[in-house]
């Protein structure tokens, strides 16, 4: 199951962005168990930064992945503020940055990081690829 808690109404129909999930999971040859995906406020994102890892910085995106790949489950928690400065700064729509965390959660569950240059970059590479399926598959809806 994939489960949004306190997502925006202007953001794309869940049923959408579910299916969407579920079509990356084929893709990437996952079995999904269950995805939370929390939208929290910057200070609630740094609390849990703090608290549970340690870091004292603030961040768009936590994953606590519970499963080891081809398994998915996870709980992912978004700064709906990071999400719309980092729309802003990079000059990307709303939409897209949403798909971009959406998806980089989904991607550190399947193993990928993005602690090194060299792993950020192939987590970006990703992303890309992970948001033209959406608008290959849901081009009418973003």
């Amino acid at each position: 199951m994939i489960y949004f808690n306190n997502i925006p109404t202007t953001f794309p129909a869940v049923a959408t962005l579910r299916q969407w999930l579920v079509n990356l999971c084929i893709t990437y040859k996952a079995e999904l168990k269950a995805l939370h995906y929390n939208f929290v406020t910057e200070p609630a994102l740094l609390k849990i930064n703090q608290n549970y890892l340690n870091h004292d910085t603030h961040t768009d995106i936590i994953t606590f992945a519970y499963a080891q790949p081809p398994y998915v489950e996870a709980e992912i928690y978004i700064s709906l503020e990071r999400l719309q400065e980092n729309a802003l700064i990079h000059k990307e729509s709303v939409d897209n940055e949403l798909l971009r965390l959406l998806s980089h959660g989904f991607l550190h569950c399947m193993g990928y990081n993005d602690t090194t240059k060299e792993e950020k970059a192939i987590m970006s590479r990703e992303e890309d690829r992970c948001i033209n399926m959406f608008h290959v598959k849901q081009d009418n809806n973003v």
